[in-house]
């Protein structure tokens, strides 16, 4: 185990060990893809939040499992004005598959994103998706491919890789690779511990005209109006929406009256700071996170 991995928790060091033995597919992907930024724009025009809502049967930081039909939890997710998709597609620990991920996409007409730990560049070609996961903290590291070599595999097979990050450091890697979309999780792997002021720490630093996601810890009307406060141009939520009613989950954080803030530190919209609904008002910290 090398000193990176040695400051994971146990959870995920488990995922990563089981990730480096995947294996890939039989043949080279090339897909067509549905365009995920086409689908933010169109989304906030029409005056609804753009939200990436997860299909996630079950995982190390929640409790229970759904065992509904992915295809009937993703067509309400849709019904409820879900922009994309995610699907999980590792089996052992948060209980997904490629084939749900087929049966999804063959379902819906939004993109959709594979989530999964992929490590190597055989694994792009497993299944395909319109989106794909780079998680930045996992590649360039002993028994994996580094960052630029997954994300130009995964742009030349039609994939839109989605580079996530969680440090200062993760984000200039992101996008010294030309990271076209990218996701700040809030989520610390290293303690599994969520904090909400990640995304404002590291969002300034983010180019206007990256597509910007903020990922982990939305559980709430007023986090979604926090993160688009913050400047997210989309937010993937899985656990406040699979927690209960999928469609009614969806319309409700979908709904919110928040729009984006300018990522250069501008305020946010009149209609964001007039509501009435309580919101965190955290100061925003744009020092370097490491």
């Amino acid at each position: 185990m090398n000193a990176s991995e040695d400051k994971l928790a146990p959870a995920v060091r488990s995922i990563l060990a089981t990730a480096r033995e995947r294996s890939g597919g039989e043949r080279r992907l090339d897909v067509d893809a549905r365009s995920f930024p086409d689908a933010v724009a169109a989304t906030a025009a029409a005056g609804r939040v753009p939200v990436v809502a997860e299909v996630k049967p079950t995982s190390p930081t929640t409790e229970g499992e759904r065992t509904d039909d992915p295809v009937e939890l993703a067509t309400e997710m849709v019904d409820g004005g879900a922009t994309a998709l995610s699907v999980l597609t590792e089996p052992e620990h948060f209980g997904g598959s490629a084939e749900n991920l087929r049966r999804v996409r063959d379902a819906v007409d939004v993109p959709v994103l594979r989530k999964d730990f992929v490590v190597r560049e055989a694994q792009l070609d497993a299944i395909e998706s319109d989106l794909l996961l780079l998680i930045a903290r996992f590649l360039d590291e002993e028994g994996t491919d580094s960052l630029a070599t997954l994300y130009e595999a995964a742009r030349e097979r039609g994939f839109q890789p989605l580079v996530e990050v969680h440090t200062r450091a993760e984000l200039e890697r992101a996008l010294d690779v030309g990271a076209e979309i990218i996701g700040v999780n809030n989520r610390d792997l290293g303690k599994l511990e969520v904090d909400l002021g990640t995304f404002e720490r590291l969002a300034p630093h983010v180019p206007e005209e990256v597509t910007l996601l903020a990922e982990s810890g939305i559980t709430s009307v007023g986090d979604v109006r926090r993160m688009r406060a913050a400047g997210a141009d989309a937010l993937l939520i899985g656990t406040a929406i699979m927690d209960g009613d999928v469609e009614a989950n969806t319309e409700r954080l979908t709904t919110v009256d928040a729009a984006r803030a300018s990522r250069a530190g501008g305020d946010a919209s009149e209609a964001t700071r007039t509501s009435t609904e309580p919101t965190d008002t955290t100061p925003r910290n744009t020092e370097s996170t490491q």
